[in-house]
């Protein structure tokens, strides 16, 4: 049996890179009338010419029209850390397609074989039409072209893409899917439960989930309301092994009173909540819950083991950026063994932004006795 085939074993010793320094500042806040409202989920992508493109989701006074709940905009930076905002609108949803008719978000970026570059991302409709990812074609990750069809979908919706390339040519979707849960307990009511599974595909057009889950919810109090996304850092030599790094929302505390945010409204348009969306949802962010990004490692990249909190905040009355929420993480390799991680941080006054951390190589578990595996 091959050693990846193997769970882990007691002699494995993991030590998984937790001391991530917080860089000062925002990468990027919202500047302008079609961001200035919200930004959320980045995805970084190093440009073969240099520097690096940051995709992000937003939205702002300028939206296309008057319902829109969030669009894909872009900033470069040649540095990494300094980024400006590049005109006009990367993706937007489109009103004639249920599936994609309000808001589309938290793009993941991939190069195809004949050049050019595939996005994919999470699409949403009205409150009663599940979530789906699609995805657009560009040559110069500018201008965008949508391909038809959904690229994946299933339960009660699914969303949060990360795209990873496999040694095989294939390549893997990780994502959260989102299913109603039913409570074994009489005083308690259904839950919304949202876990991490994958799926993959030969072509990049046509998906096949992957059995079980990549990494469940609700297995502490600190993912009780569900993960939101994840994304894997494969291996790089023989002694490596997979890192994850996945964030996860807290549940609101006893007795509290939470909005409900405007993308689960199905009466939506007719209060009001879809044209002041992002003020809408700020307010249910803001109403207890809390989110974090932690740590899991594995051996073949789809039975987990979870680790650690990575980045967290100070809490409600807290300092920093995030003081209540850092997730939708984005990382890219910067050179000498390291990493910088881009997230979605939201402080105590409900103001998101991008933030980023840096480390060195988080390439790190290795196994000191591989006999045992």
């Amino acid at each position: 049996m091959g050693r990846y085939a193997l769970g882990l074993s007691r002699e494995a010793q993991m030590s998984v890179t937790h001391q991530w320094r917080k860089e000062q500042g925002a990468r990027l806040q919202g500047s302008r009338p079609l961001d200035c409202s919200k930004v959320q989920a980045p995805c970084v992508i190093p440009i073969p010419r240099g520097g690096y493109r940051l995709f992000y989701t937003a939205v702002g006074p300028a939206k296309p029209y008057a319902t829109c709940q969030g669009y894909i905009l872009s900033a470069f930076s040649g540095d990494g850390l300094d980024f400006r905002t590049e005109p006009g609108i990367r993706l937007a949803p489109q009103p004639d397609l249920r599936h994609m008719s309000l808001r589309v978000l938290a793009p993941t970026v991939t190069r195809c074989i004949d050049g050019h570059w595939r996005m994919y991302f999470e699409s949403r409709g009205p409150a009663d039409q599940s979530m789906v990812i699609c995805s657009a074609v560009s040559a110069d990750m500018l201008h965008w072209e949508h391909e038809d069809g959904i690229r994946l979908q299933g339960l009660d919706g699914v969303g949060g893409p990360r795209y990873l390339p496999l040694p095989d040519g294939r390549g893997r979707l990780y994502c959260f899917r989102s299913e109603l849960v039913t409570s074994d307990s009489d005083d308690e009511g259904p839950r919304r439960s949202q876990s991490v599974i994958s799926a993959v595909s030969s072509d990049g057009l046509n998906f096949e989930f992957e059995p079980g889950y990549r990494m469940r919810d609700n297995q502490t109090a600190f993912d009780s309301a569900g993960i939101t996304a994840a994304e894997v850092i494969p291996p790089q030599t023989p002694d490596d092994a997979w890192t994850m790094f996945f964030s996860a929302w807290q549940n609101v505390p006893d007795g509290s009173v939470v909005p409900l945010h405007p993308s689960q409204d199905p009466a939506a348009t007719a209060n009001g909540l879809r044209e002041d969306f992002a003020a809408a949802s700020i307010a249910s962010d803001m109403a207890g819950y809390r989110s974090r990004i932690f740590s899991a490692c594995s051996l073949d990249g789809l039975t987990w083991q979870r680790d650690r909190c990575v980045i967290e905040g100070e809490g409600y009355g807290g300092e920093g950026l995030d003081a209540v929420h850092a997730e939708d993480m984005s990382l890219v390799r910067i050179g000498n063994g390291k990493h910088r991680m881009y997230y979605a941080a939201c402080d105590g006054s409900g103001n998101w932004r991008i933030a980023s951390a840096v480390t060195g190589s988080v390439l790190i578990l290795r196994w000191a006795d591989t006999h045992a595996l």
